[in-house]
């Protein structure tokens, strides 16, 4: 009773077409259960060739008929590098050479044992003959019954589930087809004969957990069909096998139209399922349902676009595996439209555009991608040995595609990925562009939430993402309570890091610790998460973001963002955070919470594997420094009301299953009422010197020193009217002053929200209206100033011949200049009066 009735709440909202559909599958389900449905059998040879459209019925009256057909038949009919074999590999071995063939052979191998590497894991076996059903992890083994009958959400019975899915998905296909093309090796041919063959025989039409997910069954037909291409002249590629594998996709193409996600998992599983649908009907073509395939599944691709797509182009489940993949289905619905020369949807290609300009501006220094959200692992074909958190092969696709030069560079070279997609035409493509950077250096993504500071698109750029977004979309699946969290890289060197996802449902304890607040580089507030995981895939409670400020310029960067989670507890808290970045220097982070309160309060720095944080003490100040003999490093120096460093032992998942031991950081304070941390967080390169920095007594605000070799640089935070330190009186939010150490000359000076800058008794900023934020700087005779400021700016020039303003040059022929609207047209500001 209680479960009919928790049955009859959850149809509570739902609207008439969604009961139908969902109606439907069980009803088909039930009809499968009872024998009664005709996919429940693979068809005769007599019914398939029935099946075929009436030109094909006759020419192909025999699986050999079938076989000649599929081996000659002419047009587009699969990607570009399989129209001539003998010259794609030639075009591969010239690009790619030896050690190429050496990694997929030396993989292929390892296969050819019965060992595999999937997801985190390596070296599985599932036994011999391979046991399709196992979990070889937990030691579970699901049962062949109908696929509606299994709970493979129970680690209990079925362990994880990911890893015995992972395994059927057959795409180690590809890697056995690659080996066979380089080498020719029949052996390889043989074991995907046997694998294909042993596979149905103990998977028997809807029977067993590899019918349970429609994903899954829709990437399986994928792997099948580059399989059968890639092995398609070889001796051990049978007429029987091969019709019975059409019999088979087939009936996972009937499965997939069926048990469309369009109501459980209208996400990535959704469009997964439609490009599976829209394979089979483009590489199937002879098929008479083979039209209504491929229309169903672009349908559905083309519909989901606006939602799954945001405006920025983020990928609206906030998570950057789960937008490589939709990159890839989309990028390979274009690829399949473009060979048949149809014309492009404009959507399509725009939106394709809008993931690809995301996942550039993404990318970290060190050419690897943030795993911020859900990562589970998989990839929709493995046509290369890169690591899963490379994603440079979707980037050097997308260049060839869309003539991009930006693309190019951030790609990096031509992937192997790309040629197998676009074949010898497309790497020319590839060839012809002309490198050249990303139109900016950093980039907000504001509806998507994320905001990418860097000074440069070199290997050793300095780089920080911070996640401002929302918690995610749906019932949140794949988010993690990362809200206002970051990830850093110092001099090209990741450092800073989102732990990762490790797993969903092999270990509960695990799976909530990897996506908790205390799993990320944030603020945490009384050990608790600003989101409550409330289930594998759910939510109890959800955080709300929203970005306050941002401003990016040649200079600076600054942004500013608030977090509503931990207004839940008794003692609600508001927590703020903002960042300032002086380009090529360093970042400043502000993290304040209002609350009446008592709190412990903890800043949490997830070091990369690899890295050795270690603290140290200078002058009462504690630092916590990664400094290691000839590589970049990283300081930070943590002030706040009392608040002490501790280390502890974490945990980076760099793939799924993987759980490496990585050293955390936690800066801790207890806090009572309202209190403000202040981070600094120092790229160093193996040459430099330490940097030290300590509070200084200020008024109306807080302020801090930092010194560096011969520079000595002074930021000033005001919470009164007018903050001052030392020589400095300001009524900006944030004052930031470089000086030389010896001579005190001022060097730089960035200044956010205010109007009026004094420095030794002298204005050296007076605005008429508050303006967002100025940039100065000396360089010889020249002083070069970034602002937004409007109405009547002065500035002390200080002996400067040359104003640069905004990129705009100027003579000066005094001390003091007075300008007029900072945005004006060229011609009215070339007639600004400048005096003494």
């Amino acid at each position: 009773m209680i479960k009919k009735l928790k049955n009859l709440k959850g149809l509570k909202g739902r609207s008439l077409e969604e009961l139908r559909v969902r109606g439907g599958q069980k009803l088909a389900a039930v009809a499968e259960r009872a024998g009664l449905s005709s996919q429940v059998r693979t068809p005769s040879d007599e019914t398939f060739f029935k099946l075929l459209d009436r030109e094909s019925q006759d020419l192909i009256r025999s699986a050999e008929d079938l076989l000649q057909h599929f081996r000659t038949r002419k047009g587009a009919h699969f990607f570009a590098a399989f129209d001539n074999r003998e010259e794609a590999l030639e075009e591969l071995q010239r690009r790619f050479g030896k050690e190429a063939e050496e990694r997929v052979v030396a993989h292929a191998e390892k296969i050819m044992r019965g060992r595999f590497d999937l997801l985190g894991f390596h070296d599985l076996s599932f036994g011999d003959p391979v046991d399709w059903h196992l979990e070889p992890v937990a030691g579970k083994r699901t049962p062949l019954l109908h696929w509606s009958r299994i709970n493979y959400l129970d680690a209990e019975s079925a362990g994880d589930k990911k890893i015995t899915w992972e395994l059927n998905r057959h795409q180690y296909f590809m890697t056995l087809g690659r080996a066979y093309w380089y080498t020719g090796d029949e052996r390889y041919a043989e074991r995907f004969a046997a694998h294909l063959s042993e596979w149905m025989d103990r998977n028997p039409p809807k029977l067993g957990i590899n019918w349970a997910s429609s994903l899954e069954v829709s990437f399986r037909a994928i792997s099948w069909l580059w399989a059968l291409h890639f092995f398609r002249d070889s001796e051990h590629l049978k007429p029987a096998l091969f019709l019975r594998a059409l019999k088979f996709l087939y009936l996972h193409a009937r499965h997939l139209e069926t048990y469309l996600s369009t109501y459980f998992s209208p996400n990535t599983h959704l469009t997964g399922e439609a490009l599976g649908l829209f394979y089979l009907g483009t590489l199937l073509p002879e098929l008479r349902r083979a039209k209504s395939w491929r229309n169903l599944g672009r349908n559905i691709l083309l519909k989901e676009l606006d939602r799954h797509v945001l405006s920025d182009g983020v990928y609206f489940e906030q998570t950057s595996y789960y937008h490589r993949y939709t990159t890839d289905f989309y990028t390979h619905l274009f690829i399949l439209s473009k060979m048949r020369d149809e014309q492009a949807e404009p959507l399509l290609e725009a939106k394709l555009t809008a993931l690809l300009d995301h996942l550039m501006y993404i990318q970290r220094p060190d050419g690897t991608t943030p795993r911020f959200g859900d990562d589970d692992g998989g990839r929709l074909v493995m046509l290369d040995e890169r690591a899963s958190n490379d994603f440079r092969a979707t980037l050097s696709t997308g260049a060839a595609l869309f003539m991009r030069g930006d693309y190019k560079q951030v790609a990096g070279e031509l992937a192997e990925e790309t040629f197998w997609l676009l074949g010898k035409e497309g790497a020319r493509r590839f060839d012809q562009l002309e490198v050249h950077a990303p139109a900016q250096t950093s980039q907000a993504f504001t509806e998507g939430g994320y905001y990418v500071m860097r000074d440069g698109w070199g290997r050793n750029a300095n780089y920080l993402l911070i996640d401002c977004g929302p918690h995610g979309t749906l019932n949140c699946g794949h988010a993690h309570a990362d809200a206002l969290s970051f990830e850093l890289a110092s001099n090209g060197r990741t450092l800073l890091v989102d732990p990762g996802t490790y797993t969903y449902t092999g270990r509960a304890e695990m799976r909530d610790l990897f996506r908790s607040s205390g799993a990320h580089n944030t603020l945490v507030v009384d050990n608790e998460s600003s989101s409550v995981p409330g289930g594998t895939f759910s939510w109890t409670h959800i955080a709300g973001t929203r970005a306050c400020r941002w401003i990016s310029r040649e200079h600076l960067d600054f942004f500013e963002g608030e977090q509503d989670g931990y207004l839940r507890l008794p003692s609600p808290v508001q927590h703020t955070r903002a960042v300032f970045f002086i380009k090529n220097r360093y970042w400043i982070m502000l993290d304040c919470i209002e609350s009446k309160g008592a709190h412990v309060c903890e800043l949490a720095f997830h070091f990369a594997s690899g890295a050795h944080p270690s603290i140290e003490k200078d002058a009462g100040v504690v630092a916590v420094r990664e400094r290691e003999l000839n590589r970049a490093g990283l300081e930070i120096f943590a002030f706040s009301q009392g608040g002490e460093w501790r280390e502890e032992e974490g945990f980076v998942s760099e793939a799924y299953g993987a759980c490496t031991p990585a050293p955390v950081w936690r800066f801790k304070a207890e806090t009572k009422g309202s209190q403000e941390f202040v981070t600094f967080l120092v790229p160093r390169r193996a040459e430099d010197g330490r940097v030290h920095a300590h509070e200084i007594e200020a008024k109306g605000g807080r302020a801090i020193e930092l010194l560096d070799g011969d520079t000595r640089d002074v930021l000033l935070i005001r919470s009164a009217e007018e903050s001052v330190v030392r020589s400095m009186t300001s009524d900006f939010e944030w004052s930031w002053a470089s000086f030389e150490s010896v001579g005190n000359e001022l060097k730089e000076l960035a200044l956010v929200q205010g109007r009026n800058f004094n420095l030794d008794g002298k204005e050296l900023v007076k605005a008429e209206e508050r303006i967002n934020y100025l940039f100065m700087r000396r360089a010889g005779c020249d002083l070069i100033v970034e602002t937004d400021a409007r109405g009547r700016l002065t500035l002390t020039a200080s002996g400067a011949r040359r104003l640069i303003l905004n990129n705009e040059e100027f003579e000066v022929c005094g001390n003091v200049i007075n300008l007029y609207d900072g945005n004006v047209s060229s011609e009215e500001r070339a007639r600004l009066e400048t005096f003494v």
